[in-house]
């Protein structure tokens, strides 16, 4: 388990930093002509996959999905809200030792996030913005 939890920490880390690196106005980007919403709506959904997946986590059964973050084009909102979701799940999963059904709910967190990392990664090379070190180290972008 506390290898899962390190890979929980490793892969909400390089979601911050990305976001740490955009400004506002990156925030309200999109794929141009492509069907594609904007980098804050990726986050909208990453930050709402880490609390409902959080409340599935505790009640061991999915709920729904929902999100508390409400302005996906300030980065300050973005950044606070990716940190407090992070602590939240973090903090939890280190408190209790999962059953079966916890730790699925864990896997498929992990998998939305790192599946939006390669969502995001077209997204920071289509509008031409730079990658933050820890994702040219990670992804080697």
């Amino acid at each position: 388990m506390s290898k899962l939890i390190e890979r929980l920490t490793t892969a909400f880390k390089l979601t911050e930093d990305l976001v740490d690196s955009l400004s506002d106005d990156a925030l309200k980007l999109s794929l141009g002509d492509l069907p594609s919403n904007t980098i804050g709506e990726q986050i909208w959904c990453m930050v709402g996959a880490r609390e409902s997946y959080l409340q599935a986590i505790i009640h061991s059964e999915w709920s729904g999905f929902s999100c508390s973050l409400t302005d996906v084009s300030s980065n300050s909102s973005v950044s606070d809200s990716l940190k407090n979701s992070s602590g939240s799940c973090i903090d939890y999963i280190q408190s209790i030792e999962p059953n079966s059904i916890q730790t699925d709910f864990l896997f498929l967190l992990l998998e939305h996030e790192i599946q939006h990392h390669g969502q995001l990664i077209r997204y920071v090379y289509g509008n031409k913005l730079p990658f933050p070190d820890s994702w040219k180290d990670r992804y080697t972008v």
